[in-house]
């Protein structure tokens, strides 16, 4: 009987789940762009550049 009250209280109460993926999916959508400016700012790759 424990286990089952538990279980719909889990589900009844989505609020605070709902904040925390939504927080989660904002910082992961923050570092891929953080990422992917880094990829796209570095330096244009030179032939002469290149040490042998």
């Amino acid at each position: 009987m424990i286990m089952i009250n538990t279980a719909v209280t889990l589900v009844n109460n989505w609020n605070n789940g709902v904040v925390m993926i939504a927080i989660f999916a904002l910082v992961c959508l923050t570092l891929v762009g953080v990422v992917l400016k880094m990829m796209m700012s570095g330096k244009p790759k030179d032939d002469d550049s290149i040490e042998r």
